[in-house]
């Protein structure tokens, strides 16, 4: 399957911010957050930023899922 950033998501939910108020925050670019929509691979850079800015790992923020096959 791939990368998940349900983790994310729900850290959003929890801060009570929108997926745009994280892209200004880290200074990403939509692009980079549509592909974080679509689960698509998104350079480390960003994810240490989003890291740096949470204060957290980067276990907290994305995992892997499998194909179930």
């Amino acid at each position: 399957m791939g990368f998940s950033y349900n983790k994310l998501w729900k850290l959003l939910i929890d801060k009570k911010m929108m997926k745009t108020d994280l892209q200004k925050a880290v200074n990403m670019s939509p692009t980079t957050l549509a592909k974080m929509g679509k689960g698509e691979n998104i350079s480390m850079e960003i994810l240490g930023r989003i890291c740096e800015y949470f204060h957290c790992n980067i276990g907290d923020i994305i995992s892997y899922e499998f194909d179930e096959g």
